[in-house]
Protein backbone atom coordinates (compact mmCIF):
# COMPACT_ATOMS: atom_id res chain seq x y z
CA UNK A 1 0.00 0.00 0.00
CA UNK A 2 2.51 2.61 -1.17
CA UNK A 3 0.70 4.22 -3.24
CA UNK A 4 -0.11 7.92 -2.06
CA UNK A 5 -3.31 8.09 -3.51
CA UNK A 6 -4.86 4.76 -2.31
CA UNK A 7 -3.44 5.55 0.68
CA UNK A 8 -5.46 9.18 1.41
CA UNK A 9 -8.26 7.53 -0.89
CA UNK A 10 -8.84 4.53 1.86
CA UNK A 11 -7.71 7.22 4.61
CA UNK A 12 -10.80 9.61 3.06
CA UNK A 13 -13.71 6.74 2.95
CA UNK A 14 -11.92 5.38 6.30
CA UNK A 15 -12.30 7.77 8.19
CA UNK A 16 -15.82 9.41 7.22
CA UNK A 17 -17.53 5.97 7.73
CA UNK A 18 -15.75 5.73 11.31
CA UNK A 19 -16.98 9.44 11.70
CA UNK A 20 -20.43 8.76 10.68
CA UNK A 21 -20.91 5.92 12.26
CA UNK A 22 -19.35 5.63 15.67
CA UNK A 23 -18.22 9.04 16.76
CA UNK A 24 -21.55 10.78 15.62
CA UNK A 25 -23.28 9.15 17.90
CA UNK A 26 -20.85 10.19 20.74
CA UNK A 27 -22.26 13.12 22.38
CA UNK A 28 -20.88 13.49 26.23
CA UNK A 29 -22.51 15.81 28.57
CA UNK A 30 -24.31 17.73 25.78
CA UNK A 31 -21.03 19.26 24.78
CA UNK A 32 -18.13 17.01 23.30
CA UNK A 33 -18.68 15.31 20.05
CA UNK A 34 -15.04 14.58 18.54
CA UNK A 35 -14.37 15.32 14.91
CA UNK A 36 -11.95 12.51 14.00
CA UNK A 37 -12.62 13.21 10.41
CA UNK A 38 -10.28 16.00 10.40
CA UNK A 39 -7.26 13.42 10.57
CA UNK A 40 -7.45 13.53 7.26
CA UNK A 41 -6.25 16.93 6.58
CA UNK A 42 -4.07 16.90 9.52
CA UNK A 43 -1.93 13.91 8.03
CA UNK A 44 -2.47 14.55 4.56
CA UNK A 45 1.30 14.99 2.42
CA UNK A 46 2.88 18.46 2.48
CA UNK A 47 4.35 18.09 -0.61
CA UNK A 48 0.86 17.82 -2.78
CA UNK A 49 -0.19 20.79 -4.82
CA UNK A 50 -2.31 23.45 -2.66
CA UNK A 51 -5.43 23.61 -4.81
CA UNK A 52 -6.12 20.28 -5.15
CA UNK A 53 -6.05 19.90 -1.11
CA UNK A 54 -8.30 22.54 -0.67
CA UNK A 55 -10.57 21.13 -2.94
CA UNK A 56 -10.14 17.67 -0.95
CA UNK A 57 -10.87 19.92 2.13
CA UNK A 58 -14.15 20.88 0.84
CA UNK A 59 -14.58 17.87 -0.50
CA UNK A 60 -14.49 15.81 2.98
CA UNK A 61 -16.35 18.67 4.19
CA UNK A 62 -19.09 18.42 1.90
CA UNK A 63 -18.87 14.50 2.71
CA UNK A 64 -20.56 15.28 6.31
CA UNK A 65 -22.79 17.57 5.27
CA UNK A 66 -24.32 15.44 3.71
CA UNK A 67 -24.44 12.55 6.16
CA UNK A 68 -25.07 15.20 9.13
CA UNK A 69 -27.60 17.35 7.05
CA UNK A 70 -25.99 20.76 8.15
CA UNK A 71 -26.14 22.39 5.33
CA UNK A 72 -22.45 23.31 4.55
CA UNK A 73 -21.20 24.19 7.87
CA UNK A 74 -18.74 21.59 7.92
CA UNK A 75 -17.49 22.18 4.09
CA UNK A 76 -16.84 25.60 5.26
CA UNK A 77 -14.91 24.95 8.31
CA UNK A 78 -12.84 21.94 6.28
CA UNK A 79 -12.29 24.29 3.54
CA UNK A 80 -10.77 27.23 5.97
CA UNK A 81 -8.86 24.48 7.77
CA UNK A 82 -7.28 23.65 4.61
CA UNK A 83 -6.70 27.10 3.43
CA UNK A 84 -4.96 28.03 6.44
CA UNK A 85 -2.65 24.92 6.81
CA UNK A 86 0.65 26.38 5.28
CA UNK A 87 0.35 28.91 8.23
CA UNK A 88 -0.40 26.35 10.63
CA UNK A 89 2.51 24.34 9.62
CA UNK A 90 4.92 27.63 9.22
CA UNK A 91 3.96 28.31 12.75
CA UNK A 92 4.49 24.78 14.30
CA UNK A 93 7.47 23.42 12.54
CA UNK A 94 9.06 26.75 11.28
CA UNK A 95 12.39 26.10 8.62
CA UNK A 96 11.77 22.12 8.33
CA UNK A 97 8.00 22.99 6.84
CA UNK A 98 9.49 25.78 4.15
CA UNK A 99 12.28 23.60 2.89
CA UNK A 100 9.74 20.66 2.54
CA UNK A 101 11.47 18.22 4.16
CA UNK A 102 8.43 17.70 6.71
CA UNK A 103 6.84 13.95 7.57
CA UNK A 104 4.28 14.96 10.70
CA UNK A 105 4.86 11.39 12.26
CA UNK A 106 8.97 12.32 12.75
CA UNK A 107 8.38 15.70 13.96
CA UNK A 108 8.87 16.53 17.56
CA UNK A 109 5.92 15.87 19.89
CA UNK A 110 5.86 20.27 20.86
CA UNK A 111 5.10 21.34 17.48
CA UNK A 112 3.02 18.17 16.47
CA UNK A 113 0.25 19.25 19.20
CA UNK A 114 1.18 22.60 18.32
CA UNK A 115 -0.19 21.62 14.47
CA UNK A 116 -2.86 19.42 15.42
CA UNK A 117 -4.42 21.72 18.11
CA UNK A 118 -4.64 24.84 15.82
CA UNK A 119 -6.04 22.63 12.70
CA UNK A 120 -9.02 21.24 15.37
CA UNK A 121 -9.50 25.14 17.32
CA UNK A 122 -9.64 26.68 13.73
CA UNK A 123 -12.34 23.90 12.48
CA UNK A 124 -14.07 23.57 15.62
CA UNK A 125 -14.70 27.52 15.99
CA UNK A 126 -15.88 27.53 12.53
CA UNK A 127 -18.19 24.67 12.88
CA UNK A 128 -19.93 25.88 15.94
CA UNK A 129 -20.04 29.47 15.28
CA UNK A 130 -21.84 28.53 11.83
CA UNK A 131 -24.18 25.88 13.25
CA UNK A 132 -25.02 28.26 16.28
CA UNK A 133 -24.80 31.01 14.89
CA UNK A 134 -26.22 33.14 17.79
CA UNK A 135 -24.06 35.78 19.23
CA UNK A 136 -26.25 35.54 22.97
CA UNK A 137 -24.87 31.83 22.64
CA UNK A 138 -21.32 32.92 22.61
CA UNK A 139 -20.36 31.46 26.13
CA UNK A 140 -22.04 28.40 24.98
CA UNK A 141 -20.26 28.05 21.81
CA UNK A 142 -16.76 28.87 23.10
CA UNK A 143 -17.44 25.94 25.93
CA UNK A 144 -18.17 23.32 23.45
CA UNK A 145 -15.31 24.28 21.05
CA UNK A 146 -12.93 24.07 23.83
CA UNK A 147 -14.48 20.96 25.33
CA UNK A 148 -14.86 19.08 21.83
CA UNK A 149 -11.21 20.38 20.46
CA UNK A 150 -9.86 18.80 24.06
CA UNK A 151 -11.49 15.65 23.01
CA UNK A 152 -10.44 15.62 19.39
CA UNK A 153 -7.37 16.44 19.74
CA UNK A 154 -7.08 13.60 22.19
CA UNK A 155 -8.35 10.89 19.94
CA UNK A 156 -6.36 12.46 16.92
CA UNK A 157 -3.22 11.92 18.96
CA UNK A 158 -4.08 8.48 19.83
CA UNK A 159 -5.45 7.37 16.60
CA UNK A 160 -2.01 8.68 15.31
CA UNK A 161 0.12 6.58 17.59
CA UNK A 162 -2.40 3.34 17.14
CA UNK A 163 -2.06 3.84 13.37
CA UNK A 164 1.43 4.97 12.79
CA UNK A 165 4.43 2.58 11.37
CA UNK A 166 6.73 1.38 13.92
CA UNK A 167 10.29 3.36 13.51
CA UNK A 168 13.29 0.37 13.15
Amino acid sequence: MNNPVILNSGRFILLVLIQVFVFNNINLFGYINPSVYLLFLILFPVKVDRSLFIFLGFLLGITMDFFNNTGGVHAAACLMAAYARPLILKYSFGVSYEYNTLKIAQTPIGGRLSYISSMVLIHHLLVYFLEIFNLSHTFFILKTVLLSSVFTILMAVVFMILFSKKQR
